[in-house]
C-alpha cells in the first residue's frame, strides 16, 4: 500500500480521535482550573491517576476486542468464517449507536458542560475524605467513556490493517496539544465552532459505517447459508446480494475503493465502488434521521 494509501486509512480514526479526546481534554482541564481556583492542588494527582486509568482501561478493552477478532480470523473452522463478520457488524452498530448518541446529546450538553463539571467538582471537594476518589472517578469516566467510543470505531475498522491504530495515535496526540494550547498557553480556541466542524464530519463518518455494517451483516447471511444449508432461504435468489437487494452501481474499474482517491471517499464518505439498494437507503436514512436530530441541536433556541 503506497504513501497515500496509508495516510487515508488513518485518516477517519484520526478525526474521530481529535474530536473524542478533545472533548476528553475539556473535562479534564475544567476540573483542573477548578481545582486551581478552589485551592485544592493536592488533589490534581487524583486527575493523572484518572486519566491513565481511563486510557488503560480503554486499551484494554481493545485488546480484547482485536485479540477476539484475530483469534477468529485465524481460526479454519467454517462456523468462524460466519463469526467474524457478524462480530464486525456488532461491532460496527455499537460504534454507530455510541457516537450518534454522542453526536446529538454532546451538542445539546455543551453549553452547560462546564457548569455540570465545576459542579461535581465542588460536590467532591466537600467530602474530605472521599474528595480524592471523586476527583479520580469523574475523570476516569469521561476519559473511558471517550476512549470506549474510540476503540468500538477502531475496532469496526479492524480490516483496514495498522493503519487506524496509528490514526487513533496521532489524533490523541493532536486533541492533547489542543488541550495544552487551551488550558496551559491560553491561547484561544472558537470551541463551538471546532465541535460543529468536527460534527459534521462525524456525521458523514458514521453515515459510512452504515454501509460498512449492511455489508458484513449481508456476509454473514451468505456464509450462514453455505454452512448451513437450512438458512440459505434467507437469501433472495433474484436479487444481486443476499439481503441488500439489487445493484445500483459498479465503478470498480473507474474509481476503486480500495484505491486513492476512492479510498479516501469510502473511508471518510462511505463510498462503495458497488453499492446496493439496502445500502443506499441505510446510509440516506441515517443521513436524514441523526443528521436532522444533529442540526436542529445547533438552532440556539433548542
Amino acid at each position: 500500500m503506497t504513501l497515500t494509501a496509508n495516510l487515508t486509512a488513518a485518516l477517519p480514526t484520526f478525526l474521530i480521535t481529535l474530536r473524542e479526546g478533545f472533548e476528553a481534554a475539556l473535562v479534564v482541564g475544567i476540573i483542573l482550573s477548578c481545582l486551581q481556583k478552589a485551592q485544592a492542588s493536592q488533589l490534581k494527582r487524583w486527575v493523572f491517576a484518572g486519566v491513565l486509568a481511563g486510557i488503560a482501561a480503554s486499551v484494554t478493552i481493545g485488546v480484547v476486542l482485536y485479540g477476539s477478532l484475530a483469534t477468529i480470523d485465524a481460526s479454519d473452522r467454517a462456523e468462524m468464517a460466519i463469526v467474524k463478520p457478524a462480530l464486525e457488524a456488532s461491532f460496527t452498530l455499537l460504534a454507530i449507536a455510541m457516537l450518534s448518541w454522542m453526536l446529538v446529546w454532546m451538542t445539546r450538553q455543551a453549553r452547560s458542560l462546564k457548569t455540570e463539571i465545576t459542579g461535581a467538582v465542588t460536590s467532591a471537594l466537600t467530602d474530605a475524605t472521599a474528595g480524592g476518589w471523586g476527583i479520580f472517578w469523574l475523570v476516569m469516566i469521561a476519559v473511558l467513556r471517550e476512549g470506549f467510543e474510540t476503540v468500538l470505531f477502531v475496532t469496526a475498522q479492524f480490516s483496514e490493517g495498522w493503519q487506524p491504530i496509528a490514526g487513533a495515535i496521532a489524533g490523541l496526540s493532536g486533541a492533547t496539544l489542543l488541550g495544552v494550547m487551551l488550558f496551559a498557553w491560553g491561547i484561544r480556541i472558537d470551541i463551538r465552532q471546532f465541535f460543529q466542524v468536527m460534527g459534521v464530519i462525524l456525521l458523514v463518518v458514521v453515515a459510512g459505517l452504515v454501509v460498512s455494517a449492511l455489508k458484513n451483516i449481508n456476509l454473514a447471511i451468505e456464509l450462514a447459508g453455505s454452512v448451513y444449508p437450512q438458512w440459505s432461504s434467507w437469501c433472495n435468489p433474484e436479487a444481486d446480494s443476499c439481503v441488500l437487494g439489487m445493484q445500483l452501481w459498479d465503478l470498480s474499474a473507474i474509481l476503486p475503493d480500495r484505491a486513492f482517491p476512492g479510498l479516501l471517499l469510502k473511508l471518510l464518505l462511505g463510498y462503495r465502488d458497488h453499492i446496493y439498494e439496502l445500502q443506499a437507503i441505510g446510509y440516506l436514512l441515517f443521513l436524514s434521521t441523526i443528521g436532522g436530530l444533529y442540526f436542529q441541536r445547533l438552532k440556539p433556541n433548542v
